[in-house]
C-alpha cells in the first residue's frame, strides 16, 4: 500500500507521496513512487504511483524507453501535445502492463497486478493539468468542484483535505496540509511511512518549482505530527460537553 496527494492550487500544482512498500508485515522497503520529466521553459511532468509494484515499475520503465529514441520509441511523453494526450498514453501504458501480466493467470488473481496512477504538470500555452488515471486505462481531471486526487491509502487522510484545503493557499500551507494529511495515515496504517517525496510546479514556470524528500527525522515534519495531536486534543476539550437527560 501507499499514499499519494496531487492537489491543484491558483498558483501551480503540489504533489506529494510516501516510500514505503511491503509484501506482509516482514517485508517492508523503501521505493520511490514518484517519478519527473521536464524539458525546462517547455513541460513539466509528474507521475505518482500506487498499487502493484512491478506493475508500476515496468510502466516507469516503458515510459523512460520511449524517451530514449523517441523516433523509433514513439509514443513519447515529450513529443505530445497536451496534458490530456500524455495521460491517455500513461493510460494505455498501464493497462498493456496489466494484460501482459495477467496473461495466463486465473481470473481469480487478475486484481494482484492492479495499480493506480496520478499524473500532471503543464506544457507550454496550456495551464497546469491533473488526471487520476484507473487500472483500465481510463481517467479523470481534477477541476475546481474536484480539485485533489488521492490514491492508495486514502480514507485516514481525506478528511483533514476536505476540511482545509483553499485553492488560494500558499504553497507552503500546502505542504504543510499534506504533511497533516499524510501524519494522520501514517499513525493508522503501517503500509504508509516515511520518507515522504514532494515536488511544486509553479504555473507558467514548466520547471520543478520545489522539490525534496522528507526524512524520517525531519524537525519540522516532528513538530507538525506533535503539535496536530495536541492541537486536536484541545479542539476537542473545547467542545460542549454531552449530558444525559
Amino acid at each position: 500500500m501507499t499514499y499519494c496527494v496531487g492537489m491543484r492550487l491558483n498558483r501551480g500544482l503540489v504533489f506529494m507521496s510516501d516510500t514505503r512498500t511491503n509484501a506482509g508485515l516482514d517485508n517492508i522497503a523503501t521505493a520511490k513512487k514518484m517519478h519527473t520529466w521536464e524539458v525546462p521553459g517547455e513541460r513539466i511532468i509528474t507521475l505518482m504511483t500506487a498499487g502493484n509494484l512491478a506493475t508500476t515499475q515496468a510502466v516507469v520503465g516503458l515510459i523512460d524507453e520511449r524517451l530514449k529514441a523517441p523516433a523509433d520509441r514513439a509514443p513519447s511523453i515529450l513529443d505530445a501535445p497536451s496534458m490530456f494526450q500524455i495521460a491517455r498514453e500513461v493510460g494505455r501504458t498501464l493497462k498493456e502492463v496489466i494484460a501482459d501480466n495477467k496473461s495466463g493467470q486465473q481470473q481469480s488473481s487478475n486484481t494482484a497486478f492492479g495499480a493506480t496512477m496520478i499524473v500532471g504538470g503543464q506544457i507550454k500555452g496550456s495551464p497546469p493539468r491533473l488526471f487520476l488515471i484507473y487500472p483500465e486505462g481510463n481517467f479523470i481531471e481534477a477541476s475546481d468542484d474536484n480539485p485533489f486526487f488521492q490514491i492508495g491509502e486514502t480514507k485516514y487522510g481525506k478528511p483533514i483535505l476536505v476540511r482545509a484545503y483553499d485553492p488560494d493557499m500558499t504553497f507552503e500551507k500546502a505542504i504543510k496540509l499534506l504533511m497533516v494529511s499524510f501524519d494522520s495515515t501514517i499513525k493508522s496504517n503501517l503500509s504508509v511511512g516515511l520518507p515522504l517525496d514532494y515536488v511544486i510546479c509553479l504555473t507558467d514556470e514548466m520547471k520543478i518549482g520545489y522539490q525534496a524528500r522528507i526524512e524520517e527525522d525531519d524537525p519540522y515534519f516532528t513538530t507538525v505530527s506533535n503539535g496536530w495531536g495536541e492541537a486536536l486534543k484541545n479542539a476537542f476539550g473545547q467542545l460542549p460537553e454531552y449530558r444525559f437527560d
